[in-house]
């Protein structure tokens, strides 16, 4: 045998290989499932990534939206923690918004995408998010900070990790005040501001393709499955200046919390005041979501997740909302997706919240 013609049957037999283990590395339910979307989906882009291993649903444990948010929010409403959003303004709603583009002062926070590691806390992450980017937009860029996720989530609700409702932060932040903090170990993009109280725990790999995230999977090491610490009491080691005081720290609304439902009004809401926090079922397709404008294909329920929305387009005829998600920066589009408009897509229009536009945001040392 030749010296080329062996080198070309060892490339041969290479090939096979890697084309065995890629096929013995997706879960059968996984592969049959991403078969299904290709033939389906026309908007959106699904591949196998560090979950391919997994069965269909296997993001569940980091959906922590509990409970209908409809029927949540109604609650809220009976019981005077959240009233109907009202329009202000009638200026005709624009094929696109982006509430970076329109509030510029405050696009550094808006396109702050965060990282909730391996614990139920994206309650929290969008309704820290969403007001940190309102307290923004509200004071032109004033006051423009990161809101803890860490206080909110330990501090507001005794479920931390094991999930919550869009309105608790709010209503949280409304009476209680939430203090300043970014992400884990002073990372993302306020890098060490010196900030009260950071994210605990750190950055995971979540569900979709890796691609070039650096990331441990969820459950590996260096990303274990969290337990809900008790809520921060004082700030971090490293805050500095006026953000060393934890009582001092706190950054509350005045006004109650609204809510709205509905493409239009949800449009409404956010040219008026900026991002708003919402909720939307999670089938097991979107863990392969890529990029595109999500709709779903196939897939059981696999838990409810909260996120948030900042803003909206069309893309070859097809109408989407931009949202941010808590699953960090590498995850579908630079941590952004796109989702099908107009269509309470995974009842994602049911009810959004927010403070009101034109809410007055105070610190608590300013207060004295």
């Amino acid at each position: 045998m030749s010296a080329k013609l062996a080198f070309f049957l060892a490339v041969g037999a290479a090939a096979v290989n890697v084309k065995t283990e890629e096929r013995t590395l997706i879960h059968p339910e996984r592969r049959e499932q991403l078969n299904k979307i290709k033939a389906m989906a026309t908007t959106w882009e699904a591949r196998a990534g560090r979950w391919a291993r997994e069965a269909p649903g296997a993001s569940a444990p980091v959906l922590g939206h509990l409970g209908d948010n409809k029927l949540n929010v109604a609650a809220a409403k009976e019981r005077g923690e959240v009233v109907e959003f009202v329009p202000k303004l009638v200026n005709p709603i624009p094929d696109s918004f982006d509430s970076a583009k329109e509030w510029p002062k405050c696009a550094k926070l808006i396109n702050d995408i965060r990282d909730q590691s391996n614990c139920g806390c994206c309650w929290a992450f969008a309704g820290a998010e969403a007001a940190s980017d309102r307290m923004c937009i509200s004071t032109d860029g004033e006051k423009n900070l990161p809101i803890s996720a860490q206080d909110v989530c330990f501090n507001s609700n005794v479920n931390g990790c094991n999930g919550g409702q869009i309105t608790t932060p709010w209503t949280y932040i409304r009476w209680r005040g939430a203090v300043s903090g970014g992400q884990y170990n002073n990372t993302g993009p306020f890098g060490n501001m010196g900030l009260c109280s950071n994210w605990g725990f750190g950055h995971c790999h979540h569900h979709g393709p890796q691609r070039d995230d650096p990331y441990p999977d969820e459950g590996a090491e260096g990303c274990k499955s969290e337990k809900s610490p008790p809520g921060p009491t004082k700030c971090d080691n490293s805050a500095k200046g006026s953000h060393a005081d934890f009582k001092g720290d706190k950054y509350k609304f005045h006004g109650t919390t609204e809510t709205a439902s509905g493409e239009e009004k949800i449009q409404r809401m956010i040219m008026e005041g900026g991002p708003v926090e919402t909720a939307f079922t999670v089938f097991s397709d979107f863990e392969d979501y890529a990029g595109g404008i999500y709709q779903r294909t196939t897939g059981k329920p696999a838990g409810g997740h909260a996120v948030k929305i900042v803003g909206w387009g069309v893309e070859n005829g097809t109408k989407y909302w931009k949202v941010a998600n808590s699953w960090n920066p590498y995850w579908g589009e630079k941590g952004f997706f796109r989702i099908v408009r107009g269509k309470n897509e995974c009842g994602i229009e049911d009810q959004v919240t927010g403070s009101p536009s034109g809410a007055k945001w105070t610190k608590a040392s300013e207060e004295l």
